[in-house]
């Protein structure tokens, strides 16, 4: 796609949502840690189901290690993966506490270095809760890199890093939320919602269906 078409791509996306939020409800850069590490491999409406009463006994690192691993379980367990999500979430608090006083740290690196945390997640955590200019590359935002032409690549790093190349300035801190919105509820999967999407004449999608 070329420069003048991925600034009109997000022009609109932007026009239409000037404030795009996650979905996923949180308290503090905290408890969007932990609301991340839980969303892998789950859908964000299962977290917040979750994490509703949770987040309403533990907003803190040591609130968390004091209701200790059986008792998040408890929480979280309609969640998949939840025992092991269970255990990352109690390791990583500890180490926050450890390591950072409490703290999220805003660094990627020391991200990385938690239990339960990739790049994606700390992507995540590093652009919601501290406004950097990441783009976490999802499942959404891969296929909507790919299938749109906006940037293409074989693995979700290859795409984050042309989309942080392609996308202008104005629109990289939220280009990610418009991203995983767009994947999520027009670029879908199996059926695009090819007629109502906002950027289609813009779209290199071979496949697209316009009504």
């Amino acid at each position: 796609m070329k420069p003048a078409a991925v600034q009109e791509f997000f022009r609109r996306l932007s026009a239409a949502n000037p404030e795009p939020r996650s979905e996923l409800d949180y308290v503090n850069p905290y408890t969007l840690l932990v609301a991340v590490v839980l969303s892998a491999q789950a859908t964000d409406i299962g977290v917040n189901r979750a994490t509703g009463p949770l987040f309403q006994i533990v907003t803190t690192p040591q609130q968390m290690v004091a209701l200790g691993e059986e008792g998040l379980r408890q929480y979280i367990k309609t969640i998949g993966l939840f025992n092991t999500k269970a255990k990352n979430v109690i390791r990583l608090s500890e180490l926050l506490i450890e390591r950072h006083g409490g703290e999220v740290p805003r660094d990627r690196d020391a991200l990385e270095q938690l239990p339960g945390v990739g790049r994606k997640t700390a992507n995540v955590v590093l652009n919601v809760a501290f406004g950097e200019e990441t783009i976490a590359v999802d499942t959404h935002i891969f296929r909507v890199g790919n299938r749109t032409g906006l940037a293409p690549g074989k693995t979700p790093d290859a795409v984050e890093a042309k989309l942080l190349k392609a996308v202008p300035k104005l629109y990289r801190r939220h280009a990610h939320h418009w991203l995983i919105l767009h994947g999520r509820y027009v670029c879908k999967a199996r059926k695009p919602e090819c007629p109502v999407c906002p950027v289609a004449d813009l779209c290199a999608f071979k496949d697209k269906i316009i009504a």
